[in-house]
């Protein structure tokens, strides 16, 4: 399994890109919320340009917002990044968006909030590299795991093809990894990043 590390409750964002571009992790998470889609806001567009430029790892975007292209269209001049993903529950036409991004380069994902019915996202994996599966509510940090999503985890595995990862957000750490073992790739945020010896988290996860 891969992880890709959400730096959205870092003290020092800049500052802990820096220390994981030394680390075993193979992305940097980067979540952009617009006080709309969620009710949170992060990252806005100059913020995330700076983030990208720091980091030497692959870059992995989570689009938290009502209007993703937007944010698309900044993004095509950094060649760092692998993914971006838009949220399936946004009201807008989601495979011109998909396509959007596929356009531009960037590998495709598209991420469920935890009670969006899996079988929603079956008319749009021909686009799609990736599906975000959300382990807790979307917007907030540090939120405790949500059970339900180990179900849900072995249902989508049994309706995608293998071309297509599963990537879980949301309240993962050293105990409910082991929950989502199948997935290919973790995203892991506090249990890292507000730990006094973020090193040492990485490779609890990785063993």
């Amino acid at each position: 399994m891969e992880l890709s590390v959400s730096i959205l409750n870092s003290k020092d964002r800049v500052s802990t890109i820096k220390m994981l571009n030394n680390s075993n992790i193979t992305y940097i998470h980067l979540d952009v919320m617009d006080g709309k889609f969620v009710s949170q806001t992060s990252l806005p567009i100059d913020e995330l340009r700076e983030l990208i430029k720091v980091s030497q790892k692959r870059v992995d975007i989570h689009l938290m917002v009502e209007n993703p292209i937007a944010y698309i269209k900044e993004l095509e001049k950094y060649n760092n990044i692998e993914y971006v993903t838009v949220h399936l529950e946004i009201e807008k036409d989601i495979e011109s968006i998909l396509k959007e991004i596929k356009d531009r380069g960037f590998k495709v994902g598209l991420s469920i909030k935890p009670n969006t019915d899996i079988n929603r996202v079956v008319p749009y994996l021909k686009y799609l590299d990736l599906i975000l599966l959300m382990t807790v509510e979307p917007g907030l940090g540090g939120q405790a795991f949500l059970t339900s999503s180990i179900e849900r985890l072995k249902k989508l595995k049994s309706i995608i093809n293998k071309n297509i990862k599963i990537e879980v957000d949301g309240g993962i750490n050293n105990i409910t990894i082991k929950d989502v073992k199948d997935a290919d790739i973790a995203v892991v945020g506090s249990y890292i990043t507000l730990s006094d010896d973020p090193i040492n988290k990485i490779n609890s996860l990785l063993v």
